[in-house]
């Protein structure tokens, strides 16, 4: 809604001075900024007025010279606690008021121009619209889209700028009497917010059922499909999820077999921290992330055998089996207070599985017939509401590692929030990997990357991509000129690039460079510099045709050298060795010459008439690429020591393993597990054959599997050191970025910085930005604008 604001302050008390204009850039609309700079102004008696525009909110103020001085340095240093003020920029006026501007005004919106303003992400439920929520004097009492300019949807609802009620999803919506007087009010809490709404003006919820409408209250009723062991699909502000009540093992069973999910963990929604405190251990810093804005799903160390309390919910054994985490978020929306009783109702579940609203790699669900029709055979019945969904954006979910959040999905609460470049950039699109996908946008001294897209085998996940793009453009008002892809030439996201360039050029990157350079621009780390990247993950194309996954670069933003790398064993089957860990074992026992005796655990997990034909593919090199993957080792340790031998999901066996080394306390460093480092032409080479030797010895004593598992996680480590050492003797770098996604691993990556810290080197990590696929194509943008034009700040722009 653009109209103007009635309300004006009285005149300034003295003779003015001075009429400065100023521009505020940053995260400055849908967050109460204008309302703020209205009660500034009128404070310092200023006279003037405020508006949005495409590039930011614009203010002219007139005073006395110190008012003025005084308004302008408060506008960072008081901002509103959404905003996000990146810079002020200030110019003198004539003085106006003579001539009728005798008050402070709000006026209407202005369009037009280059867009230069940001969106904000979407934010939980803030504190006082909870109060408002559970009062039943408020006439948004059990409201479920309560919202203030201090809370409530942004980037999902946003379909235009600048940022007005117009230009979200709640155009639909008119405005009753009393909202339009709060909206209206600069002293109201909710002036000019955005998604201001109560019952009278909607939207509204309510419960389908295959067979139709539910009549009566929504809520009551989807809470009673969940008591009855049902699945239900509730639209969330980026989409739905499909929950179930995950105390109750036949129905998490259900939930698990309709969406054909593996082993693969759910999250946990609970009404209070203090309603899974039993069940995990919550220190400050995630304690912080847990009830913040953003509310991400936070994981979690499981408390050491603890399984029962009395009083206290515990969920199935099937919510995640296997993991050493319990991921857990709280609620963010009024729907969900609702559902999980935070404001009353004993009927109410103490904690839902929470899961994305989709079927197996296929984009979550946003549209509401599309709900009906792609989540038909998996919910019982949909907890909707008509307010449409623009963007997709699902959950976030973090860890912390060694004290600090560590991104591992960049999404809802956090997108579309940019990351400051260390060197301006043109305009250019990075389209990311296949799996995990997120794409970049980039301009001058900003990236943003997308919401988490997913991967983009499935077609509908592709198209869903190709809408979240132009979006994201046009929120961002970049309009790129040069497309960045990776290396892999069958990879979807390049394909999409290559059909989408229109004549720009594509720049394709190599997969651990563009990992390494995520990394160093995350750090903003100066253009011209270089580190030791040491990029471990599963999978990514080599420039030698192989699958890379355990390399050490020495690399900058223009290019990379590889210094080193695990040595190549083969893969057998390409996905096949994926999804089956007891494969990557026997070939990593092939290559370092050790028999794989029918006592393994590999050997016995691999089914008779397969076990015979691999050792003809490892004999023959039939149907094998060569790969130094890091993940793939991660595997073939998980088998041989017997704690995963078939992966449902990615990472699987990495996971498991890592938690059973969790598991195992404290472990000392075994010298017989060690990698063997050698170097004739070309790179240097880690054999893990000395390591995979010990296990084998381990498993026929008798050890532990946990115990084997943490003396491998310290292996690695210790490997990390050694060839680090190595290349700074050749090169006298003495910085160190760890990144790829086995990074995700606090374990390793807390051992890794600790023995390179002590060291002396310079260690960088990730946070804000996932080591995994999820951060690459922001390695892919940066590099690509590193090779391509010169930027030019008036590109594409009048």
């Amino acid at each position: 809604m653009s109209t103007e604001a009635d309300a004006t302050a009285p005149p300034p008390p003295t003779a003015p001075a001075r009429r400065v204009r100023v521009v505020v850039r940053g995260v400055v609309q849908g967050v109460g900024f204008r309302p703020f700079v209205y009660a500034l102004a009128v404070r310092g008696g200023l006279a003037g007025h405020v508006t949005n525009t495409g590039d930011g909110v614009v203010a002219e103020v007139e005073g006395p010279s110190a008012a003025v001085d005084g308004f302008c340095a408060r506008l960072s240093a008081e901002a509103p606690p959404l905003a996000v003020v990146e810079s002020v920029e200030t110019a003198e006026l004539p003085c106006a008021a003579a001539d009728g501007d005798r008050g402070f005004r709000i006026v209407a919106s202005r369009s037009g121009g280059p867009v230069r303003t940001l969106v904000a992400p979407d934010t939980a439920t803030c504190a006082e619209c909870l109060a408002e929520l559970a009062d039943p004097a408020d006439r948004r009492h059990r409201h479920p889209f309560i919202a203030c300019t201090h809370c409530g949807p942004r980037f999902t609802i946003v379909t235009g700028l600048p940022y007005d009620r117009d230009h979200t999803t709640m155009a639909g919506f008119p405005l009753c009497a009393d909202c339009a007087r709060e909206y209206e009010d600069p002293a109201d809490r909710r002036f000019h917010a955005q998604p201001v709404a109560c019952p009278a003006c909607g939207p509204r919820l309510r419960l389908v059922t295959p067979d139709g409408e539910e009549a009566g209250d929504p809520v009551a009723g989807a809470r009673a499909v969940l008591a009855a062991g049902g699945v239900l699909a509730v639209k969330g502000l980026g989409g739905y999820h499909l929950a179930c009540d995950a105390t109750r093992a036949d129905a998490v069973a259900e939930l698990r077999r309709r969406k054909a999910r593996g082993d693969k963990p759910f999250a946990l929604m609970a009404a209070r921290v203090e309603d899974v405190g039993h069940l995990v251990r919550v220190d400050d810093a995630e304690r912080a992330l847990l009830t913040g804005r953003a509310r991400p799903v936070v994981l979690l160390r499981r408390r050491d055998g603890l399984r029962h309390a009395p009083g206290l919910p515990v969920p199935a054994d099937a919510v995640a089996p296997g993991s050493p985490d319990l991921g857990v978020l709280l609620p963010y929306t009024g729907v969900h207070h609702l559902l999980l009783g935070g404001l009353g109702g004993a009927d109410a579940p103490r904690l839902l599985v929470m899961t994305s609203g989709n079927r197996s790699g296929e984009p979550i669900v946003t549209d509401d017939g599309e709900a009906l029709e792609r989540l038909a055979g998996l919910a019982d019945a949909w907890l909707t509401h008509d307010r449409p969904v623009h963007v997709p954006c699902d959950d976030s979910v973090v860890r912390v590692c060694d004290g600090r959040p560590l991104v591992l999905r960049r999404s809802r609460g956090y997108a579309p929030l940019p990351v400051a470049l260390p060197f301006p950039v043109g305009p250019a699109l990075a389209v990311g990997g296949d799996l995990k996908n997120v794409f970049c946008l980039g301009e001058g001294d900003k990236a943003w990357l997308s919401a988490h897209v997913g991967d983009m085998d499935d077609l509908a996940t592709q198209e869903a991509f190709g809408r979240a793009e132009r979006q994201l453009e046009s929120v961002t008002g970049v309009r790129p000129g040069l497309l960045a892809a990776d290396a892999h030439p069958a990879y979807r996201s390049g394909a999409w690039a290559r059909r989408h360039a229109a004549g720009r050029p594509v720049v394709r990157v190599q997969h651990h460079h563009a990992h390494v350079a995520s990394l160093l621009a995350e750090h903003r780390v100066p253009d011209g510099e270089q580190v030791i990247g040491v990029a471990f993950d599963g999978t990514g194309h080599g420039t030698d045709g192989a699958v890379w996954g355990g390399e050490v670069l020495v690399a900058g933003y223009a290019g990379f050298r590889r210094f080193a790398h695990l040595a190549y064993v083969p893969l057998p089957g390409g996905d096949t060795a994926v999804r089956r860990p007891y494969r990557m074992a026997l070939a990593h026992l092939h290559a370092a010459g050790l028999p794989a005796d029918p006592d393994l655990p590999c050997a016995a997990a691999c089914p008779a008439g397969e076990i015979s034909v691999l050792r003809r593919q490892l004999e023959t090199g039939l149907a094998c690429v060569p790969t130094s993957s890091m993940g793939r080792l991660f595997d073939a340790v998980a088998s041989l020591a017997g704690v995963c031998h078939r992966a449902g999901y990615e990472a699987q066996a990495a996971v498991e393993l890592e938690g059973a080394a969790v598991g195992a306390g404290e472990v000392a460093e075994d010298p017989r597990y060690a990698f063997r480092l050698a170097q004739a032409e070309g790179p240097l080479t880690a054999s893990p054959g000395p390591l995979l030797a010990a296990v084998v010895e381990d498993v026929r004593a008798g050890v532990p599997a946990g115990v084997i598992a943490a003396r491998f996680h310290l292996a690695v480590a210790r490997l990390v050191q050694s060839v680090a050492a190595v290349a700074r003797e050749a090169t006298g770098l003495a910085t160190v970025g760890l990144t790829g996604g086995v990074f995700a691993n606090t374990l390793l990556s807390s051992a890794c910085a600790r023995g390179l810290t002590a060291d002396g080197f310079r260690v960088l990590r990730h946070g804000e930005v996932p080591p995994g696929d999820g951060g690459l194509a922001l390695g892919q943008l940066v590099v690509a604008a590193r090779a391509g034009a010169p930027y030019d700040p008036h590109h594409g722009h009048d």
